[in-house]
């Protein structure tokens, strides 16, 4: 309220300094994200729903890193139908124009409860009833989406990826549950893609230590932090109380994602980040150090991302 002259001046050169900054990320668009010595990185972006693709366009990304559907569910009085999915991921898919899209299978559960259904009251609900432990409970559910995943999966490139996996029991049942459907499918006459990617989220720290075996099982892996980082660090990401303890940095977090990274390449497989780790201008130069080969972030975090790839060596 009745700033001074001097306020009005200091805030009027950081907006145009802005401006400025934001008309040179501009010009990177249509570039390559390729560090300084040649190495290429795709820079990705993180999606709710297929009205977001607009915004991964406009912002030049080179695929969808996480697409979480999720928001379908959310958003719907009742499941989506198999119809309704369908016609959301070949949105999508449809959208970005050949370019790739990981779409992540329903993760509800935690933190994302559906009004129209009656998930058990839980001590430590994070720990508890949800995503991947959900589908494989509830398989009608998890085959719905499979289902529209694969029938939309004509359209462009689909990649599919499980969250929550904690051991290569559930990836080896979920993974089951794709060769069943995909055999309705044959049945069925009703096309789909034969190379679909299918991945898995190492977000539990029983998923890094042994990423060395699930990497023999899966086409690739994408790191959520923003779980990792709070069961590694057995810290609440939500209390404010202890948010000092959240810590991207923490020696712990960085040795298992680099762990990651590498049993991932050992078995020529590619390795992503859909945490918010991922656009985090701190961490950037970290993980290009430890080779993680793809980058999925919020889509105004990518031409700064890139910027940043850009000017510096691996």
């Amino acid at each position: 309220i009745n700033p001074s002259e001097e306020q009005i001046a200091t805030f009027k050169a950081a907006g145009e300094a802005y401006a400025k900054q934001k008309a040179e990320w501009a010009l990177l668009k249509d570039a390559q994200t390729v560090t300084a010595d040649g190495k290429h990185f795709e820079l990705a972006a993180n999606i709710g729903t297929p009205k977001d693709v607009e915004g991964v366009n406009d912002n030049g990304a080179e695929a969808v890193g996480l697409y979480r559907t999720e928001f379908l569910y959310m958003d719907s009085q009742d499941f989506p139908t198999e119809d309704d999915q369908y016609e959301a991921y070949k949105a999508v898919l449809e959208g970005m124009n050949g370019k790739p899209v990981v779409v992540r299978t329903m993760d509800i559960g935690g933190d994302k409860e559906l009004p129209y259904f009656d998930l058990p009251k839980e001590m430590n609900p994070f720990l508890g009833y949800r995503a991947i432990r959900l589908c494989l409970d509830r398989k009608e559910i998890f085959t719905t989406q499979l289902r529209a995943l694969y029938r939309a999966s004509v359209h462009g490139k689909l990649r599919i990826m499980f969250p929550m996996i904690s051991s290569l029991e559930e990836l080896l049942q979920a993974k089951a549950v794709c060769e069943e459907v995909k055999a309705e499918l044959d049945t069925e006459n009703i096309p789909y893609s034969k190379d679909v990617e299918v991945g898995m989220m190492i977000e539990v720290p029983s998923a890094a230590v042994i990423s060395d075996v699930l990497a023999k099982h899966v086409d690739f892996f994408s790191i959520g932090t923003n779980d990792l980082i709070q069961y590694t660090c057995a810290v609440d990401r939500m209390n404010q109380k202890i948010s000092y303890l959240y810590n991207q940095f923490n020696p712990a977090v960085l040795r298992l994602i680099k762990m990651v990274i590498e049993n991932a390449h050992k078995e020529g497989k590619w390795a992503g980040m859909c945490g918010e780790s991922a656009g985090d201008q701190r961490m950037i130069p970290i993980l290009l150090g430890f080779g993680l080969d793809e980058f999925s972030m919020s889509p105004i975090s990518i031409l700064p991302a890139r910027k940043l790839i850009n000017s510096v060596s691996e």
